[in-house]
């Protein structure tokens, strides 16, 4: 190699008894250190890999458990290794993010291309509400390293769920006292409530969040008739009488999507039996959403012989959670 081959200084000297070999040349591996920059000026540094810079390191998307990051390859060639620091600390203790992307306390060496590449990848298992910091060194195959890179910093997010329900014939945000009115039941005929019962949700539960609904009375009913129009999962526009919901709308702004889940995911006059057990209305798919916005029908027909009165009521509840 041609960077062995200046600055020697020496040679052989010979005698009648004996020969002396002098040193000819020699790895420097002295490193000039300053304030704002270090310089690797021997051959070893030479030979070394090129530090990379700092990882990108984000929390794109609210998450509590797991961080992103993509790494730099500091123009090293795609057979290079790459190790990845993790701390909470300051580096005071440090951990290493392993091979399924959780951390733990052995180092893992291993190609941009499988930390990622270009996408980069999540680390995993990580406390909510806290701030890590991460940093890189790279090694060639043959086992040269280099030192950390710059450190990247960013926050795990602390788990929430929103979650609201509104009672309006449009898209708009209302206040409580919520009441449903279906007015006057046409005998044989199905009647559909002008508002609708809208419910908002979002969550950055990683397994998604769901909508319930249960009712008090499993159906219409009236006190002062004795009377009930009794809750079925049904073509209205086919029986006799019934009551149910059916979701008319679902929408969001990003992750999701909301679902209509059955028996509400009907159409035309098909609706969902309400019954006093909660039962899963919509879901998130599994997943994040924000902005999630569902709204549903309130369906309603009523037979020649029920009974007439005023009073027929039922007291629907909706609530909401998430897999955390």
């Amino acid at each position: 190699m041609q960077d062995f081959g200046f600055g020697g200084g020496g040679g052989v000297g010979e005698s009648t008894n004996y020969a002396v070999n002098s040193i000819v040349g020699e790895l420097s591996g002295q490193k000039g250190i300053g304030t704002t920059f270090n310089l690797g000026a021997g051959l070893v540094f030479t030979n070394q890999a090129n530090v990379p810079a700092a990882p990108a390191l984000t929390n794109p998307a609210s998450y509590y458990n797991k961080l992103k990051f993509v790494l730099d390859t500091g123009n090293n060639p795609s057979d290079t290794l790459f190790t990845l620091a993790i701390s909470t600390d300051d580096f005071v203790t440090t951990n290493f993010v392993q091979a399924d992307n959780t951390i733990g306390s052995t180092e893992v060496h291993q190609t941009y291309a499988t930390w990622g590449g270009v996408s980069g990848a999540n680390v995993i298992g990580l406390t909510s509400n806290t701030t890590y910091k991460m940093k890189v060194k790279a090694r060639q195959t043959k086992g040269n390293q280099t030192e950390y890179s710059a450190v990247a910093t960013a926050t795990t997010s602390s788990p929430s769920l929103t979650y609201d329900v509104d009672v309006a014939a449009t898209d708009v945000d209302t206040s409580p006292p919520y009441t449903v009115v279906f007015g006057t039941l046409a005998i044989a005929s199905v009647t559909t409530a002008s508002n609708r019962v809208w419910v908002d949700i979002t969550t950055n539960a990683e397994g998604g969040g769901k909508i319930y609904v249960y009712d008090s009375l499993g159906g219409l009913n009236s006190v002062n008739a004795g009377s009930t129009i009794t809750s079925a999962t049904a073509n209205l526009a086919a029986v006799g009488s019934g009551y149910g919901l059916q979701i008319a709308t679902v929408a969001q702004s990003a992750g999701g999507p909301l679902a209509k889940v059955a028996p509400f995911d009907g159409a035309s006059e098909n609706v969902g039996a309400i019954s006093t057990s909660s039962q899963e209305i919509f879901n998130t798919s599994g997943a994040a959403i924000t902005a999630g916005r569902g709204s549903i029908y309130l369906k309603s027909k009523a037979a020649t012989t029920t009974s007439t009165a005023s009073d027929y009521t039922d007291t629907l509840t909706m609530i909401a959670s998430g897999s955390f």
